[in-house]
């Protein structure tokens, strides 16, 4: 569960059991609301789920529990909630279960049905009513005991559904079969035992238990693929789990010794084989090694590590043997953090589902009406006979699907997302995906996201009053106590040329500005030409230096020591060989983009024109980035901002959508919508044209889902659709919905057009 410090409330992510359509996603939602201490509850019909947020205090797990049976469901609460178990197999038991009990059902349901069927067309002959040694009444009997099974045994989820609902005075796809295949059966039951009662002119009258025993296979074949189908969909869950290892093998006490990946503690040092996956996140301590990242990053290529440098829990150790020492381990792994994200995001509702959810809410007691409407309009005006009229009364009723309305949406977001984390695009919810596709603005930062992010010092120019090596050596002991990338390239620089860091008295970080402090008892100060002006310090001996620098592309930190400029270091980041080619698909997408930076004019319109950028704003201060994404939403427009630090994170919070890299700060990666754990821009042209084709397979699914029921109960209600047929274009409907949305599996990261 994850704790909010405000509001502390708590998340569970929990099964549910017995539901079949959005009509039941909607009561068990309501249900949970109705308990005080819930802030929100959402259902996912496809991966039958409900993610909970409630205040502890007011409510809890057996209070949820009890709301939901009330409603006439089944809420697990004996599973994880937000913890990341280890054994997928364990996380997926209770839909495998249910699979099991479906596939069970279908088959003594269809070993059953074929003889009902066959007997039923066999006992319309009038050969079979000459010479078969049954009697027809024989026969009958024999049907009545062949479809009870069917009815009570295989079918009995439908019944057991029906009561539920009935209680509780609400009604859903179980209502329209068990009303559908009772009515029929009970009739037919009717028939055989009192036959004298509804005899017609002398004759015996019809039985129609082939149409009952027929709907209930048929259904239960649909609800069978739709669930395997269901269980390919949320794959993407069952694959990141199973990227941890059960084991891993520590080094404690000069020995080495495998142990459950659970007993692994921060600081282990953990030894890692050619083959072998990495058990948790950790820093090579030695050794040398070849990653595959490609389950987490999505990107193909194998990458290097040496000591020093971070492993990620999952991947693949290629090449050598490397001892690292764990740094994350549990829930705290980046593993556990993506299959948090992945299952949140399957697990949330698109703006777009609100439309079916209206809908959904009144569609089942509208079909008995009409299904009604049509017994008695028949039956009274159409002059037809009763069996007749009853017929079409259930073929209305099983021809109406709001299985395949409740499956549209979440189905193609649980693919969606799922393919999004094998490609490294991990989208934090819903709302996000759908709006992704909206985007006619990209906001980007410099460093780190059009650049490597791993500046190195270019030049170092002192001016007289102290040596080279002098001004760098004081600058660096400074500059060591900053996290900022520029800090850091200034401090290996100095490393490399051997010069040894002096004492720090004081330090102070000034955010858009650069870095103040007291070094060996020397006021000191680095940053840009903004940061002197601020401390009074005379800029003018040193500014045309700064300015040719600066028209090279480079960023460049004044030094001044005791109140004079002494000094200046240009460092360079380059711009990411990829950079280039996804602004350019982004142009041909019709986006407009826009670099917005703390760096100087000078260099942000120097990388702004190597990268191919259509306008810049530069010299903005971290809080002022949010204003101007602000003011670029003024007019209207979708805008993204694409960030990889601490200092983006309001400004991807105030964007429409939100893209962190994946390389940056976790505070950006927990503000932002979609993380790109590349760290290549080419993923934000990934992600669009992912949000663009899921929405387009939601509308797709949609879209069928209300054809075939505008089509389908007319055609039934005008008494042109047998119920048989009407029951397999019932179940093929849902099929239809969950078998669309796992196309969205075939998404190629290759392509660059939307």
């Amino acid at each position: 569960m994850n704790g909010d410090p405000k509001t502390a409330s708590r998340i569970a992510t929990l099964d549910v059991e017995g539901m079949t359509c959005a009509s039941c996603v909607l009561r068990v939602e309501k249900s949970l609301k109705a308990v005080d201490g819930v802030t929100d509850a959402a259902v996912n019909l496809a991966s039958e789920k409900v993610r909970v947020t409630f205040d502890p205090s007011k409510a809890t797990l057996t209070g949820l529990q009890k709301a939901v049976q009330d409603s006439g469901y089944t809420l697990r609460i004996d599973v994880r909630t937000d913890a990341h178990a280890t054994d997928g197999a364990e996380r997926q038991t209770p839909q495998q279960q249910t699979l099991r009990r479906l596939k069970r059902e279908l088959l003594l349901s269809a070993a059953l049905t074929l003889p009902v069927v066959l007997l039923s067309m066999a006992g319309m002959t009038d050969l079979y009513q000459r010479h078969s040694p049954l009697s027809m009444k024989t026969t009958n009997v024999i049907l009545l005991l062949l479809t009870t099974p069917v009815m009570f045994v295989s079918g009995w989820r439908f019944f057991k559904g029906f009561w539920a609902a009935a209680r509780h005075r609400t009604a859903d796809m179980n209502t329209l079969v068990a009303i559908g295949t009772g009515a029929a059966y009970l009739y037919s039951t009717a028939a055989v035992l009192f036959p004298g009662l509804l005899a017609v002119g002398g004759k015996m009258p019809a039985v129609y238990f082939d149409t009952a025993a027929a709907i209930i296979t048929l259904i239960l074949l649909g609800k069978t693929l739709e669930m395997s189908a269901k269980q390919r969909a949320s794959d993407a869950i069952r694959t990141l789990l199973g990227l941890q290892p059960n084991t891993a093998r520590v080094i404690r006490e000069g020995g080495e010794s495998d142990i459950p990946i659970a007993d692994v503690l921060p600081d282990d040092l953990i030894l890692v084989r050619p083959g072998e996956r990495i058990p948790v996140d950790g820093v090579i301590t030695r050794g040398f090694t070849v990653l595959d990242e490609s389950m987490i990053t999505g990107e193909s290529m194998p990458v290097e590590r040496h000591p020093g440098e971070r492993v990620t829990g999952g991947t693949v150790n290629l090449n050598g043997s490397v001892e690292f020492r764990a740094t994350a381990v549990g829930e705290a792994t980046l593993l556990a953090r993506i299959v948090k994200l992945v299952e949140e995001a399957q697990g949330s509702k698109a703006p777009i589902q609100s439309l079916a959810d209206t809908i959904a809410s009144v569609f089942v007691p509208a079909v008995i009406a009409i299904a009604l409407l049509t017994f008695v309009l028949w039956y009274t005006v159409g002059g037809i006979p009763f069996t007749h009229a009853l017929v079409n009364f259930i073929a209305v009723l099983i021809i109406a699907c709001p299985c395949a309305l409740g499956l549209a949406t979440p189905t193609a977001i649980m693919v969606g997302t799922g393919v999004g984390a094998r490609h490294g695009i991990l989208i934090r919810n819903a709302d996000s995906l759908e709006h992704t596709h909206r985007i006619q603005t990209v906001v980007m930062d410099k460093t780190g996201t059009i650049t490597t992010g791993k500046p190195a010092v270019t030049d170092v120019r002192a001016q007289g009053r102290y040596t080279v090596d002098e001004m760098l050596g004081i600058a660096a002991s400074l500059e060591r106590k900053s996290e900022h990338p520029l800090a850091h390239a200034i401090t290996r620089y100095a490393e490399q040329k051997g010069i040894r860091p002096q004492e720090t008295e004081t330090f102070q970080s000034l955010t858009g500005l650069g870095v103040a402090g007291v070094v060996k008892g020397r006021s000191v100060l680095a940053g840009n030409l903004q940061l002197l002006r601020e401390y009074s310090v005379d800029v003018t001996e040193i500014e045309p230096q700064v300015v040719q620098i600066e028209n090279e592309g480079k960023s460049c930190i004044v030094v001044a020591i005791d109140g004079l400029p002494e000094g200046l270091i240009a460092v360079a980041d380059t711009i990411k060989p990829t950079s280039r080619d996804a602004i350019r698909a982004l142009h041909d997408m019709g986006i407009q983009t826009l670099l917005l930076t703390g760096d100087n004019e000078r260099t942000a319109r120097a990388i702004a024109a190597g990268a191919g950028i259509d306008r810049v704003s530069a010299g903005v201060l971290p809080a002022e980035k949010a204003d101007r994404i602000r003011a670029e939403q003024s007019g209207g427009r979708i805008v993204a901002m694409v960030g990889d630090g601490i200092n983006d994170a309001p400004a991807l919070a105030q964007a429409d959508v939100g893209i962190a890299m994946g390389t940056g700060t976790d505070v950006a990666m927990e503000t932002a919508g979609v993380t790109l754990m590349n760290g290549d821009l080419t993923g934000v042209v990934q992600a669009i044209r992912l949000s663009s084709r899921t929405i387009r397979t939601i509308r797709q699914n949609l879209f069928w889902a209300f054809v075939y029921n505008s089509i389908g109960i007319p055609l039934a209600a005008l008494g042109m659709l047998n119920p048989m047929v009407a029951a397999g274009a019932m179940a093929l409907s849902s099929v239809s919905v969950v078998s669309n949305s796992l196309r969205l599996r075939r998404f190629k990261q290759n392509h660059t057009a939307r």
